[in-house]
């Protein structure tokens, strides 16, 4: 035991840095889903899910897929989906390829929820986002982020450009 190294100690620029993202990962979610509740009475999450069916070839897809877009997991997308289902915005199916697998599909209702909801949503990204940035800042956050998700998981969507 006594070759044990010395943790890798986050000097101050670091440390800042660090602080700053946690505030946003932090914060960014409640701002987006304070903006959702408001506008649409829906969360975050629902709305990502509407949104990952609705960029879905004949806005459909797998729930495995689909959590994975939406990152949540298999039950808390299951619980979901059966809100939207009550609202008649997605329907739920088993998958005729495999039956195994339960397709969710994104109704006419939905798809309508998502085109009216989207541009209220679009506008807070962009004010509280894109309008606090430069267009140089824009590349490099994106970039920034596509390095860090590539770190964790170089699967997403984000990083193999297919969404979902």
């Amino acid at each position: 035991m006594g070759d044990a190294q010395e943790p890798r100690w986050l000097d101050e620029d670091q440390r800042e840095t660090w602080l700053a993202l946690v505030a946003l990962v932090m914060r960014l979610p409640a701002a987006l889903d304070a903006q959702l509740q408001r506008d649409a009475g829906i969360s975050h999450f629902e709305y990502q899910v509407l949104a990952g069916l609705s960029m879905a070839p004949e806005r459909t897809l797998r729930m495995s897929v689909l959590a994975g877009f939406a990152e949540g997991s298999l039950s808390r997308l299951s619980q979901v989906v059966s809100r939207l289902e009550k609202r008649g915005w997605v329907e739920r199916t088993p998958d005729p390829a495999d039956g195994r697998y339960t397709l969710a599909i994104l109704t006419d209702t939905g798809w309508d929820t998502v085109v009216a909801t989207a541009p209220g949503h679009v506008a807070e990204v962009q004010r509280l986002i894109f309008d606090a940035l430069t267009k140089a800042q824009q590349r490099q956050l994106g970039e920034i982020g596509r390095r860090i998700v590539a770190k964790i998981d170089p699967s997403d969507p984000c990083i193999t450009g297919r969404i979902p």
